[in-house]
């Protein structure tokens, strides 16, 4: 069965769902700044106790991933990332919740072979490839202060 060009092109065009560019980076944006504007404010707020920046960004980042696991545990944190999309997904706030989905989304298949073997099924890839690379730039910046170049 041959189809016609121009009727499957068409086709694509009626099932490919529109991307609205605009009102999802405006929307990313937002969500991503409220994020970066709460871990500002979290930092600020344990400086002003009496910790120093390294210990209060410490602080604020523990903050932010127990926040973000916190609303993944309770389906909330899913529904920022479907209005937000990126905005919701680049901070670690997303990352977190890249590891806590899997886990509390096969909960019901045990520990082992429901948590323990999907907790990382999104993360593990981001988890592998950011040791090797920051192992081989490490293996890299060695060799060239070895020879005196860096």
């Amino acid at each position: 069965m041959e189809i016609n060009k121009k009727a499957y092109e068409a086709y694509v065009k009626e099932v490919t769902p529109v991307n609205k560019k605009w009102p999802n980076i405006v929307k990313a944006f937002l969500v991503g700044g409220i994020i970066c504007t709460i871990g500002q404010f979290s930092t600020n707020m344990f400086m002003n106790g009496g910790l120093e920046k390294e210990a209060a960004s410490a602080w604020t980042t523990l903050l932010l991933i127990a926040a973000s696991v916190i609303l993944t545990g309770f389906n909330i944190y899913p529904q920022i990332v479907k209005f937000g999309g990126a905005g919701a997904l680049v901070p670690i706030t997303g990352f977190a919740n890249s590891v806590v989905a899997p886990a509390v989304e096969f909960k019901s298949e045990g520990q082992i072979f429901g948590i323990g073997c999907k907790i990382f099924t999104i993360a593990g890839p981001v988890i592998l490839y950011g040791i090797l690379s920051s192992w081989l730039l490490g293996v890299i910046a060695y060799v060239l202060k070895a020879f005196g170049i860096l």
